[in-house]
């Protein structure tokens, strides 16, 4: 199994207009073939000093994909290309982590 995280660090403000575009987005690669989990999440207030602060203008997203292959084919998604158009603007920079099961 393949698992992608990624952190979104948004410009200031711009963390609703990206969830919208994202939530837009999620139904069609959850319908994808291959894909066990996409969607994604927003800090919480732990109250835990070790944890920090939660980052409001950052989106952490959790993907599990069957395989590599799966993960390539949503990367070459006509949805996913229409979907990065529409979010470059809103987005800092953002942080890819693709890890396997071990």
């Amino acid at each position: 199994m393949i698992h992608v995280i990624v952190f979104f660090d948004l410009h200031t403000g711009k963390r609703d207009a990206f969830l919208k575009e994202l939530g837009q987005v999620v139904p069609l690669v959850r319908a994808e073939q291959g894909c066990i989990e996409y969607g994604p999440t927003v800090d919480v207030d732990t109250g835990n000093d070790l944890v920090g602060p939660p980052r409001r203008d950052r989106v952490t997203l959790l993907e599990k994909w069957e395989s590599l292959d799966a993960l390539k084919a949503h990367s070459d998604a006509q949805h996913m290309h229409e979907y990065r158009a529409k979010v470059k603007s809103l987005i800092e920079s953002a942080e890819f982590h693709v890890t396997e099961s071990a």
